[in-house]
């Protein structure tokens, strides 16, 4: 009896080693070892979707890697900075921020960068996204008339700015040389209702913020770190208005954002929101529940949130005095039906006599 009782134990004890390890090599299978972007072959060939802000080209969803042809024109163009305040702005692709371009891991990028005939000065590009000398500028020095081919391979997933390396390249980069480029993974980014590209800069005017006219560019004061202006997309106004971006209650919203500088840090936040995900610094590291959120100048971020309520929602610098004082305002506005519970709006109103202000509160009340 305590033989059968023994030998028993022993198939029990076999059994049981047996499903452990089997377990364990089903989870060895399940956790595949990641794909190297380097042998992940191209299928096909098309040309890239460029798009000028706030919007942003297609998602790549579940396409194959492809080889990936990018024509971008440089520009130097007089544009306006202000009501009343023209400036000459050098861009890629004729906006400011630059066109926004949209690859995947594994895409085969071939470059073709021109300078307008027009244009007065050499350019080139920097990508951030690229492996290589100069992230491409090395290879991209273009005269004006002239055209350059060069090529890389993607192999980081991630969003990342772009911009000219041409040396002054504070003043390249000042003068609105700058733009954005998303490698999104294998089978794309989670998908949102809508989705939209802004871009930060400071900008250095000999006249001060507001002067109108037509200004140039001041390098005393971008060495002194001293801009008149800092804005969204290239201008005072550029999402405000009827230029604001538009969302419907209940909508997921993705803003890709990043900040061209040359010199500033940006403290993105929507006022009224909180960003239920951020891609930090445009890398793999998701950050959740965010109020605002840091963007280095060369840098980006990607942020997710649901709108819930309908309203008027101001995007701004909270360095606060860059939005009411320089530009760093914008709007998004969001249309649907009340949510009571999560916002009640004014429920009491109460009137006090105040002594004349120092100061004209007018622009944000216009915004509320």
């Amino acid at each position: 009896m305590q033989k059968h009782i023994k030998q028993n134990s022993i198939l029990v004890s076999i059994l049981f080693l047996f499903i452990i390890m089997t377990g364990c090599d089903t989870s060895e299978q399940k956790s595949a070892a990641p794909v190297n972007p380097m042998g992940i072959t191209v299928n096909g060939e098309m040309e890239a979707e460029l798009t000028a802000p706030p919007n942003v080209p297609k998602p790549v969803g579940n396409r194959s890697a492809k080889k990936l042809i990018v024509n971008m024109e440089i520009l130097e163009k007089e544009g306006e900075m202000a009501e009343g305040v023209k400036y000459v702005f050098w861009t890629f692709g004729g906006s400011v921020p630059g066109s926004f371009i949209r690859t995947r891991v594994g895409d085969e990028v071939e470059f073709h960068l021109k300078n307008h005939p027009d244009n007065k000065l050499p350019h080139n590009i920097d990508l951030h996204a690229v492996t290589g000398p100069g992230g491409g500028a090395a290879s991209s020095f273009v005269a004006p008339g002239h055209e350059v081919v060069f090529s890389f391979k993607v192999i980081n997933e991630g969003l990342y700015v772009y911009h000219c390396a041409t040396a002054p390249v504070g003043m390249h980069i000042a003068n609105g040389m700058y733009g954005l480029i998303l490698v999104e993974p294998e089978g794309g980014l989670p998908k949102v209702d809508k989705e939209y590209y802004i871009m930060q800069g400071d900008f250095y005017t000999k006249g001060k913020n507001g002067e109108t006219g037509l200004q140039a560019f001041d390098m005393q004061k971008g060495v002194d770190e001293a801009p008149e202006y800092v804005v969204f997309n290239g201008k005072v106004g550029s999402l405000t208005g009827d230029n604001a971006i538009t969302a419907e209650v209940g909508q997921n919203v993705r803003l890709y954002v990043g900040n061209g500088g040359p010199n500033l840090i940006s403290s993105f936040h929507v006022i009224g929101e909180i960003f239920d995900n951020v891609y930090i610094e445009g890398g793999s590291l998701i950050n959740k529940n965010v109020q605002t959120t840091l963007i280095p100048a060369g840098g980006s971020a990607i942020v997710d949130f649901k709108v819930e309520v309908p309203g008027t929602f101001i995007i701004v610098d909270h360095s606060i005095f860059r939005t009411f004082n320089k530009g760093s305002l914008g709007m998004l506005k969001v249309t649907g039906e009340e949510n009571k519970t999560i916002y009640s709006g004014k429920q009491i109103e109460e009137f006090t006599i105040l002594k004349e202000l120092p100061f004209k509160p007018c622009l944000m009340i216009n915004l509320l």
